[in-house]
């Protein structure tokens, strides 16, 4: 489709969410190479973007706070319809999602058909539920008649200003070797994905026993449960030279600053969250550890050297799509039965896996 010249891609749920759109844009950029393609996310989610190299513009839309409701709709309708878009591609399965494309005026809108607001769409493609979420995005193009068929991870891009900010944070922590450096990632906004506390605890003092150093990572809402975790593990431990270190980065860096701490990690460890994917993009290997979801959904950790540790074989497994505040059956076997030496010895594994590659 020559003709394409100005396409918009509107992603506003979660952050993984959004990373895991990257390579529908990525791809996109490839077959239609001319255009100029806009991202719009969430004010939440929006800085993750910068500096994507096939990204023209990222778009605000403030969904929650200046453009809820139907005039804040309207007046971020009446701002996309002036950049007269040919395209839009869309992800996200909400009706305001579609609705706000159609108020836009946008000749061709793409999307699923399992989306609520697929009346409102030009073109609407089959949602397979048996694939990873990046091909489910990037079968989109299909109806654009491009290419899609590429294997392609998400990539993100910290700037010279990120990398500057997590080498300040390695000397003001006194991270002594960040090349041996382990990402953990203990939270979730949902509590039936998260992996017990104390257990993250353990994990941790092993890990530094093995002489390799922590740094816990996460949002400022995960800053206490980090802080706690990062308390427990180094309690009662007499330091010793040879000894690795606990540090706490939840809630002090930016989303790409966090994206550049996990390049620097050499694994990251973490619940079905966020951090596992900005991991992904930033080429890190992942173990990520499963409970109240399942791999299956096509949410799973996409890189060659990830991998999923779960409970199979539970008929309560999975509960939800997102996960829960609670067990609904009151168990929380899924997580309970995932133990601290089954994570090691995965961490294990892809330390020797990656030290072999070197």
């Amino acid at each position: 489709m020559r003709e394409v010249r100005n396409i918009l891609v509107i992603q506003t749920a979660f952050l993984g969410d959004v990373v895991l759109t990257t390579p529908l844009v990525q791809i996109a950029k490839r077959n239609f190479g001319l255009a100029k393609i806009d991202f719009a996310a969430t004010p939440e989610t929006a800085g993750v973007l910068r500096n994507h190299p096939a990204i023209n513009e990222i778009i605000v839309f403030d969904k929650r706070g200046k453009h809820s409701g139907v005039f804040g709709l309207l007046r971020m309708a009446k701002a996309l319809k002036e950049r007269k878009y040919d395209v839009a591609l869309v992800p996200h399965r909400s009706m305001r999602s579609a609705l706000l494309v159609r108020l836009a005026g946008i000749p061709r809108r793409v999307g699923f058909n399992r989306s609520t607001g697929r009346f409102l769409l030009t073109d609407v493609v089959r949602y397979e539920q048996n694939i990873h979420e990046v091909e489910r995005n990037l079968s989109l193009l299909k109806a654009l008649h491009a290419s899609s068929k590429d294997t392609e991870l998400p990539a993100l891009y910290p700037s010279r200003e990120d990398v500057s900010a997590v080498e300040t944070f390695f000397r003001e922590s006194k991270i002594l070797e960040p090349a041996s450096l382990i990402g953990v990632a203990p939270g979730t906004v949902w509590n039936t994905k998260r992996w017990l506390k104390e257990r993250y605890v353990e994990l941790v003092q092993r890990l530094v026993e093995g002489h390799l150093s922590v740094a816990l990572i996460g949002g400022k809402e995960d800053e206490s449960l980090c802080d706690e975790i990062v308390r427990l593990s180094t309690l009662g431990r007499t330091r010793q030279r040879q000894d690795g270190q606990v540090v706490n980065a939840a809630g002090t860096l930016s989303l790409l600053q966090s994206a550049e701490l996990l390049r620097r990690c050499r694994l990251l460890v973490c619940n079905d969250s966020a951090p596992m994917h900005l991991a992904v993009a930033m080429r890190t290997p992942v173990v990520a550890i499963f409970g109240a979801t399942v791999p299956q959904f096509g949410f799973a950790p996409y890189g060659k050297d990830d991998v999923v540790v779960e409970t199979s074989g539970l008929t309560c497994r999975p509960c939800s799509i997102h996960g829960g505040g609670k067990c609904p059956i009151k168990t929380f076997v899924c997580m309970k039965e995932i133990t601290v030496d089954r994570v090691y010895e995965k961490t294990k594994v892809i330390l020797e896996n990656v030290r072999a590659e070197l």
